[in-house]
């Protein structure tokens, strides 16, 4: 491991690195994704431009998916839905706070829409109150799913190569930290580390 701490002190820790010998990945501790970092320039212009406009992760193959989706939706559909949350939020009376609602498409059965469409608020309502809902009741479960998930896609960029791989992300997937953490004995000290940092749920 090169350096961990804030994005700005990791960035020019990698800008001032020697990378002769390979190149340097950076990870998100939240996610586990590879983070794209722009270091063109001198150390102010870097600074200036991380604070400006913070890097996000390499787009993963589901986000191009969704964002294929997104884009062949007719014009019509995104702006009625939008619009439908609008004058939802709106009926909540005069005062409150916007909701910085985004407008997706889902596809459900017939049944579900009827049961949506008695719900008081509408259907968009009664969707982010079980969102909501979910959200409070499976805390723990899922912390614990995204920390695996993101040990996976930690791994998935620089282990596949490493003995005993395969099987280490059985024992991840599977809650067996025991014999993840042993499946990773011989693999390098800092990936082995970090893999274990991620996979703990705190």
């Amino acid at each position: 491991m090169l350096a961990a701490g804030p994005l700005v002190e990791v960035a020019l820790a990698v800008k001032n690195a020697d990378a002769a010998d390979g190149f340097i990945l950076t990870f998100d501790d939240a996610t586990g994704e590879v983070v794209d970092l722009d270091l063109r320039g001198a150390k102010a212009e870097i600074i200036t431009r991380l604070a400006a406009s913070p890097p996000g992760p390499a787009m993963s193959d589901r986000a191009r998916g969704r964002a294929r989706s997104a884009a062949a939706e007719p014009n019509g559909v995104e702006q009625d839905a939008a619009e439908q949350d609008a004058v939802e939020d709106g009926a909540r009376g005069r005062g409150r706070p916007k909701l910085g609602v985004v407008a997706r498409e889902i596809t459900l059965l017939p049944r579900h829409w009827d049961w949506l469409a008695a719900q008081p608020g509408g259907a968009s309502a009664a969707l982010r109150r079980l969102v909501e809902t979910a959200r409070r009741e499976g805390g723990a479960d899922g912390r614990q799913r995204a920390a695996r998930e993101a040990a996976y896609r930690f791994l998935s960029a620089v282990a596949g190569d490493l003995p005993g791989y395969e099987e280490a992300l059985r024992a991840l997937f599977s809650g067996d930290a025991a014999r993840f953490e042993a499946q990773m004995t011989e693999w390098p000290k800092d990936v082995r580390a970090y893999a274990l940092r991620l996979a703990r749920a705190e």
